[in-house]
């Protein structure tokens, strides 16, 4: 399994691969003499899609010059979105699936194979196109595709005709197997195969979204927001923690909408803060929230945290507030992509959420929760976006000190509104806003790294840490944008250390905290007295 993207699509080929162990069949990291492949690809932006047809084409090619009779299965992201086109344009490809598929791996495994010996058998040779070619191919086809009537409907509200689905097998062409509008949603007893070191998981509470972000294509590809039972979750959260994990991150393509669409009649249209407050205010009192849930995982017995991800500024309740504030096993963290600051870019963005209500919001959250880390995000070089409007946001990440954060260059994705929007900005003006911004952002976190000399903190113990992790810098992802940009204290970090995380560092995106020469137990909580800092990270003694 080569799974690409986010920690939501990590979760799927969780679901794969313990769908696949289940049914008896082993699993390998060794590429070559696997008897299938299945690449799970992300789509999210363009660089993100390249990167996925780089590994679908690289795959192909050890194949070839090693076990030619292995199947190549293409998940995820990729074939949602271009699930007419990508047999034509990837032949080689022995299986593609949809979101809804995951359970159905252990049959399309066998179909692969079957495939692959057939086209062996056949000695049939399709010319292939180049990375290059397939990416911009994809992207022609994107941008000449005329909306349906079920697309102009908002494209993020359900319809019959999304819940059709396109399952095709022909002799010359892959196997496809992929619905149009996903509905699929994991629960307790779905097995998994987890990919994430024992200390730690991500739990996956909700899929879809039913927001109408100009720039972004996850409704089209996920589907319409769809929670699970709260019951179920926590029983999943209470076998992990038996197993001993010690960090549960919550995960959704909006944590705070979860339980809205749990409720009697529920309308899909109450994005907007202020009919979500509406829709909440309405609530009976034993209804499902992410605060009932987040109260309900807090009174689970064990020493854990619990970290919320994927928080919409929109959804942001007083209620939720006041449970982060309260419950003790609860990351006083929360990550919440903001886009921009500007009313002119929000509303182009469609972001349902203005400049004065992110402040207010920003200034409550801090006010109501003492010692709260907020990571956040925002897109530079949107459509329009003049120097007055940047300029602007640099102002707000000066003023507001965020303490984690992380900058986009706009993509242009052909299937969006801002895709189709005038005004385009030069790829130059959107890498140098870019680099401007996280030079900001730099200052604010080394002042920041500084101010935690002398406290003492709980960390999580992740293990030795080794010279890539003391030297690491100019960290990207497909979900939070250029994180950090160069580290110029990381060569000072000589000798042994071990590295952990605090309660204000999610995995793989945030700081860490370096340990000098302690051995402390792996995977547990520890507390350590912080004694240096460098640019983005903290250097910490066991106390």
């Amino acid at each position: 399994m080569i799974s690409l993207g986010c920690a939501k699509n990590l979760v799927d080929a969780e679901i794969m691969l313990g769908s696949l162990q289940e049914r008896g069949i082993e699993i390998t990291e060794d590429t070559e003499n696997a008897d299938v492949v299945i690449v799970n690809t992300c789509s999210f932006i363009d660089s993100a899609q390249e990167e996925s047809v780089d590994t679908i084409l690289e795959t192909d090619d050890l194949r070839k010059h090693g076990k030619k009779g292995q199947g190549l299965i293409v998940s995820g992201c990729l074939p949602q979105r271009f699930k007419e086109e990508l047999p034509k344009l990837l032949p080689e490809v022995d299986a593609f699936i949809g979101i809804d598929q995951v359970r159905d791996i252990p049959e399309i495994v066998e179909q692969s194979k079957a495939s692959r010996a057939e086209k062996i058998a056949s000695k049939k040779k399709k010319n292939r196109a180049s990375r290059k070619k397939v990416s911009k191919r994809l992207a022609e086809l994107d941008a000449g595709k005329t909306a349906s009537q079920h697309e102009k409907d908002e494209a993020i509200r359900g319809t019959d005709e999304f819940g059709k689905t396109k399952r095709v097998v022909t002799p010359d062409e892959p196997f496809v197997d992929v619905n149009k509008r996903p509905n699929y949603i994991p629960d307790v007893a779905t097995p998994r195969y987890r990919l994430t070191p024992k200390h730690l998981t991500y739990l996956k509470i909700a899929e879809g979204c039913n927001h109408p972000c100009s720039f972004c294509i996850i409704p089209r590809m996920r589907g319409t927001h769809r929670s699970r039972q709260q019951d179920d979750i926590v029983a999943e959260a209470k076998r992990l923690i038996k197993d001993g994990v010690k960090e549960i991150n919550l995960i959704s393509q909006d944590t705070t909408y979860y339980g809205l669409d749990l409720r009697k009649n529920p309308s899909r249209a109450i994005a907007s803060p202020e009919r979500f407050s509406a829709a909440t205010n309405s609530l009976p009192v034993d209804a499902t929230t992410i605060s009932s849930l987040l109260r309900e995982l807090n009174s689970l017995r064990g020493d854990f945290w619990v970290r919320m991800l994927y928080t919409h500024p929109a959804h942001w309740m007083p209620d939720l507030i006041t449970t982060m504030r309260e419950c003790r096993k609860v990351a006083k963290y929360i990550d919440i992509p903001l886009q921009h600051i500007h009313p002119t870019m929000l509303q182009r963005m469609r972001r349902e959420t203005s400049g004065d209500y992110i402040r207010e919001l920003i200034a409550e959250i801090r006010a109501g929760i003492p010692g709260i880390a907020i990571r956040t995000t925002f897109i530079v070089g949107f459509p329009g976006e003049t120097d007055n409007h940047f300029d602007t946001l640099l102002d707000f990440i000066r003023e507001t000190r965020f303490e984690r954060l992380g900058v986009f260059s706009y993509s242009q994705e052909e299937k969006t509104i801002a895709g189709k929007m005038t005004r385009q900005l030069p790829d130059e003006i959107r890498q140098e806003r870019r680099a401007l911004a996280m030079a900001e952002q730099h200052d604010v976190a080394r002042e920041l790294s500084e101010s935690m000399v002398g406290r003492k903190i709980k960390v999580l113990v992740e293990g030795k840490a080794s010279e890539d992790d003391l030297t690491s810098s100019n960290i990207r992802s497909w979900e939070h944008g250029l994180i950090r940009d160069e580290n110029v204290d990381a060569p000072n970090l000589k000798g042994r250390y071990q590295v952990a995380r605090g309660e204000a560092d999610a995995p793989d995106i945030d700081g860490r905290v370096y340990i000098r020469g302690h051995k402390l137990p792996e995977g547990k909580f520890a507390k350590v007295k912080i004694v240096g800092h460098t640019d983005y990270d903290l250097i910490g003694e066991a106390v």
